[in-house]
């Protein structure tokens, strides 16, 4: 992948993770992964609709999987996809919590712990010092 596609990456993202809206400047002794929404292993595509900014965490979390099973419905459901899916339908933000919406929604927030003590208590910091938003395209690209 050549640097221009993941500057390109960086700056649609605008310097957040894409899944759980972490900015890079709240974490500056990590790098953020340029990710594969549909793992390498599954077939390699390069392409701006197949790639995402994701926070380490998300990224691990998320590894090769396309889908996982929502915890309410208990049924298999594909995982949030930044290309193709609003955040805003799949999340909302109730004070550092992410709550997921929809299967959707549920299943990506289990799955990639966005919930977790470290990260909550990351996001209560960002909103307290007034360093929290959700400021992200909207739409889909």
């Amino acid at each position: 992948m050549d640097a221009a596609t993941r500057q390109r990456v960086r700056q649609r993202a605008n310097q957040r993770c894409e899944y759980g809206r972490l900015p890079q400047s709240a974490a500056p002794y990590l790098s953020f992964h340029i990710e594969h929404i549909r793992a390498s292993q599954h077939g390699l595509d390069d392409s701006l609709d197949n790639l995402a900014l994701a926070c380490p965490d998300c990224n691990r979390h998320k590894g090769p999987n396309l889908s996982s099973i929502d915890p309410d419905t208990q049924q298999l459901v594909p995982l949030f996809n930044p290309r193709t899916n609003l955040w805003d339908e799949c999340f909302d933000l109730e004070g550092p919590v992410i709550v997921g919406l929809n299967p959707v929604g549920r299943a990506t927030a289990r799955l990639l712990a966005m919930n977790d003590d470290v990260r909550v208590e990351m996001r209560a910091e960002l909103q307290t010092t007034g360093n929290w938003s959700l400021n992200l395209p909207r739409g889909r690209e």
